[in-house]
């Protein structure tokens, strides 16, 4: 099977669609699957669902997303790391390629990046003002998050510390997404969406092995280049271990219904994705299909989780 082909100028001339794929729309479906388990959670609560709230919580999350996408994009270009990347499994790895094949200039994938996350601010306090002020605290939060994971001064994914900012992200989308249709703080929201944030970290963490020669050239030090590609294979399956066993602690305390133990059914796919990085880790072209189930895992476990939270069978312990 052929590879997708990387962006081009002819290919996108479209002033609106060469932007739009800029933000790589694929990638944003682990945002909406976030959005939909923070309404999900709400709904197990008996919280009666708003559609134009949702709706608007929903776009602006991919907004935010969106923005840190272009931004990243932006970042990794000035380092020179996707410019180097001679080893990127495209689409997953390496960037969207909109720089380097002069979809877009440098400067204005910054300032797209940067309009991009500024739209959110407006919404953001629309929201608060309709739901609760505390919502401020999470979309700042979720903002900083966002702009921190590639941006100096803290550039947290080249100092090791992107796995816990992706973690505590998408763990924002669900909390955030839940409190505007609850008004207010719980912890189902956190019961349900810390595996899957986690899970969503494990797509950003096995992206790093086909780009880890590109990144160690330009200082980039994100966690599989400090631990080097023979350990970090352990990262991949501790991550995982840390997603399946929380909803299963959570079910065993009571915060989440028995039948929530159905959403771990995606462990499956997570295994045979280890087995195939700890054969490849150090083969990049190898690995696409360990990416492509690293990302099916945290997308099917939280489109489950919500399925199940929302359903009248899902709400008995």
């Amino acid at each position: 099977m052929s590879k997708p082909l990387e962006p081009t100028l002819d290919a996108l001339p479209n002033p609106f669609l060469r932007y739009f794929a800029a933000t790589r729309p694929a990638f944003l479906s682990v945002t909406f699957v976030g959005c939909l388990l923070g309404l999900a959670t709400a709904a197990y609560s008996g919280i009666p669902l708003g559609p134009a709230l949702a709706t608007a919580t929903l776009f602006f999350a991919l907004m935010a997303h969106a923005g840190a996408n272009v931004i990243n994009d932006y970042y990794d270009a000035l380092s020179g790391c996707d410019g180097a990347n001679t080893e990127r499994q495209f689409p997953f790895t390496g960037g969207s390629r909109f720089i380097q094949n002069g979809v877009l200039s440098l400067r204005a994938t910054g300032v797209f990046g940067y309009s991009l996350l500024a739209a959110v601010v407006p919404a953001g306090l629309w929201l608060t003002a309709v739901s609760g002020s505390e919502l401020m605290l999470i979309g700042l939060a979720g903002l900083v998050v966002g702009w921190a994971y590639s941006a100096p001064p803290l550039k947290l994914q080249s100092r090791g510390l992107g796995e816990f900012a992706i973690t505590a992200g998408w763990l924002l989308v669900v909390v955030g997404s839940d409190f505007v249709q609850r008004h207010g703080f719980a912890f189902v929201p956190v019961a349900a969406g810390l595996g899957f944030a986690l899970l969503v970290a494990n797509v950003l963490y096995i992206n790093q092995f086909p780009d880890v020669k590109a990144d160690a050239g330009a200082g980039k030090n994100t966690l599989v280049v400090r631990l080097g590609v023979a350990r970090a294979r352990w990262g991949y399956v501790v991550i995982a271990a840390l997603a399946y066993g929380w909803p299963l602690l959570m079910v065993l305390a009571g915060h989440l219904p028995v039948t929530a133990l159905i959403a771990l059914l995606p462990v499956v796919a997570s295994i045979v994705a280890a087995r195939q990085l700890w054969s490849f880790a150090g083969q990049p072209a190898e690995l696409t299909s360990a990416l492509k189930l690293t990302i099916l895992a945290a997308s099917t476990h939280g489109l489950l989780l919500a399925v199940i939270l929302t359903m009248p069978w899902g709400r008995s312990t």
